[in-house]
C-alpha cells in the first residue's frame, strides 16, 4: 500500500485513534485480515469471522509488525476504532480503498465481470499487461466487498495496471465495488445461468452485470466498455454506457475477432487474432475452446493499454493457468490425464468443460466426474442437470461418475440419450468418486472433474494424485 500516517487513515476511514496509536506512525505494508500475514508496516483489519474474532488476534498482529489494528471494539494494541461492528469495519475498509485509489493517478483500473470465465480472464489479462507495466490483480476469485478493497490496497505508486474481478450477489453490488476503485475500462464476458436462483432471471443478472459499464467514464474521458458481441445480453449493454464500446467475438462485425480456430490433441486452442486491420496467429497454453473468447477480451484491453497486435499475440501464448482448479491438467501413471475444473460450475461452463473433454478424448476413453450446479433455483435445477447429462452422453463419454444426491438428475438425462452405452456410477462424495475411478481407470484414459464448490471435486484429483485412500 502507499504510505499513509495513522491520522490520515483515521480521516479516510472515519475512525478514531485509540489505545497507544500515534498519529504520525506510518502504514506502508500490506493491509491484512489474517494476523498470520501481518508484517512490518501492516494494518491489521479485525473482522469477526464465523469461527474466530479477529480482535482476539490484535496483539499477535502487532507483535508480527503491524502498526495498528482497524477494530470495532477496543483492543490491547494500537488501534483505529470504528462504530458499527463488522459492517462498520467493512465500510471503513472500502473507504480506505477509495482513498488509496484516488492517490493512484497513474494506475489504469480494469474491471471484469460475467457469469463465467471471470477469474481465468482476469489471470490471463494480468499476465499480458505485465509485459506493459507493473500489474496487480484480484487473487483467485476474491471479488467481494472484502476481497475487492484488499486488492486495491495492494497497489502503490509503481502500479501501472489494476485488474479487478467484479462479482455480484445482487443488484447494486457491482456499483458499490466500482465506487471503491473506479474503472476506466470495463469488460463484460457473458450473461449466463450462474446465480439465477439468487437473481430470479437472466434479465436480472444482465441488469446487475451492466452496472460495470454504467460506472465507466465517458468516451471523452477515456472510458472503454469491452463487450462480447456474441452474447445479445452483453452487447445490448452498449446502450447503458457513455464509454466508447469495443466489441469482440467470432462475428464479422466485432472489433476484435478470432478466425480459423483450431484445437490440438491436448485441448489447447490456436486462432487468428484480427484487430485494428491487422492479424496475428495466437496459440494458447490454456485448455478449452472457450478460452478463445477470454483471449479476445484480453486482446481488446491490451490494445487499449497500448500493446500492438504482435506483442499481444506473443503474450497470450506465454500466459498459463494461475488460479487453482480451473482446467488444471495432471498426468498420472499409465498416461492417465486428469483435468481438474472443479472450482465452480453452471450450465455454460459445464458445457464448455464437456466440449473440452470430447476433444481430449477423441482417440482415448473419457470419463466425466460431475457434481451439482448450485444456485440454479428449484424450478430449473432438475431440467438443467438433465440437460448436462444429455450433453455428456452426446459427447460419447465412456463413463459418468455423478457425485452427490443433488446431481442425480444428470444420470436421468444421460440415460435418455438413444444409443449411448456408457456406464453411470452414482456416489455420495468425492472420496467415493476417487475410489470408483481407481476401480475403472485404464491406461491413457482422460478424466474431467466439474462441479460447484459445494461438491468439493478437487478432492478427487488430490486423492488420485496421492494414490492414498480417503481418511
Amino acid at each position: 500500500m502507499i504510505a499513509l500516517t495513522l491520522d490520515r487513515i483515521a480521516e479516510i476511514t472515519q475512525s478514531r485513534l485509540s489505545g497507544s496509536a500515534r498519529a504520525a506512525e506510518i502504514v506502508n505494508g500490506p493491509v491484512v485480515i489474517d494476523s498470520r500475514q501481518a508484517r512490518s508496516g501492516s494494518l491489521f483489519v479485525a473482522f469477526h469471522g464465523e469461527h474466530v474474532d479477529g480482535h482476539d488476534f490484535a496483539g499477535a498482529a502487532v507483535e508480527a509488525g503491524a502498526v495498528a489494528v482497524l477494530a470495532s471494539r477496543p483492543v490491547d494494541a494500537p488501534h483505529l476504532l470504528v462504530d458499527g461492528g463488522d459492517d462498520g469495519i467493512q465500510a471503513a475498509l472500502g473507504r480506505l480503498a477509495r482513498g488509496v485509489a484516488d492517490e493512484l493517478t497513474h494506475t489504469d483500473v480494469i474491471g471484469i465481470t460475467g457469469s463465467s470465465g471471470k477469474t481465468t480472464t482476469k489471470d490471463l489479462l494480468a499476465q499480458v499487461l505485465e509485459h506493459r507495466g507493473t500489474t496487480i490483480a484480484t487473487q483467485g476469485s476474491y471479488n467481494n466487498e472484502i476481497g475487492h478493497p484488499l486488492t486495491v490496497l495492494r497497489a502503490d505508486a509503481a502500479t501501472r495496471f489494476m485488474v479487478l474481478e467484479v462479482g455480484a450477489r445482487g443488484t447494486g453490488h457491482i456499483s458499490y465495488l466500482c465506487s471503491l476503485a473506479p474503472p476506466r475500462i470495463g469488460v463484460v464476458l457473458n450473461v449466463g445461468s450462474a446465480h439465477v436462483g439468487e437473481f430470479g432471471s437472466r434479465e436480472a443478472i444482465a441488469q446487475a452485470k451492466g452496472e460495470l459499464v454504467e460506472a465507466l467514464p465517458t468516451a471523452a474521458d477515456g472510458g472503454v466498455a469491452v463487450l462480447n458481441a456474441d452474447d445479445d445480453a452483453v452487447i445490448g449493454m452498449a446502450a447503458r454506457t457513455k464509454a466508447r464500446v469495443v466489441s469482440y467475438g467470432a462475428g464479422a462485425g466485432a472489433d476484435v475477432r478470432a478466425t480459423d480456430v483450431e484445437l490440438d490433441g491436448s485441448g489447447r486452442a490456436a486462432f487468428t487474432l484480427e484487430l485494428g486491420g491487422r492479424s496475428a496467429r495466437v496459440r494458447l497454453a490454456l485448455v478449452g475452446t472457450h478460452q478463445v473468447h477470454n483471449a479476445l477480451a484480453v486482446a481488446a484491453v491490451a490494445a487499449e493499454a497500448g500493446m500492438d497486435i504482435d506483442a499481444i499475440a506473443a503474450a497470450l501464448g506465454q500466459a498459463g493457468p494461475v488460479s487453482r482448479w480451473r482446467m488444471e491438467i495432471d498426468e498420472l501413471d499409465d498416461g492417465i490425464t486428469v483435468v481438474n475444473d472443479a472450482y465452480n460450475a453452471n450450465p455454460e461452463s459445464m458445457s464448455a468443460a464437456l466440449r473440452t473433454l470430447q476433444t481430449l478424448g477423441e482417440h482415448r476413453r473419457s470419463i466425466a466426474v460431475l457434481g451439482q450446479m448450485a444456485e440454479l433455483g428449484e424450478e430449473r435445477h432438475r431440467a438443467e442437470h438433465e440437460a448436462i447429462g444429455r450433453r455428456a452422453a452426446e459427447t460419447g463419454v465412456a463413463g459418468l461418475v455423478i457425485v452427490g444426491s443433488e446431481a442425480a438428475p444428470i444420470a436421468d438425462g444421460a440415460r435418455s440419450v438413444p444409443g449411448w452405452r456408457g456406464e453411470i456410477v452414482q456416489v455420495p462424495d468425492a472420496p467415493a468418486a476417487a475410489a470408483a475411478l481407481r476401480e475403472r481407470l485404464r491406461a491413457r484414459d482422460v478424466v474431467m472433474l466439474k462441479g460447484s464448490r459445494v461438491a468439493g471435486l478437487e478432492r478427487v484429483a488430490e486423492l488420485l494424485k496421492s494414490g492414498e485412500d480417503a481418511k
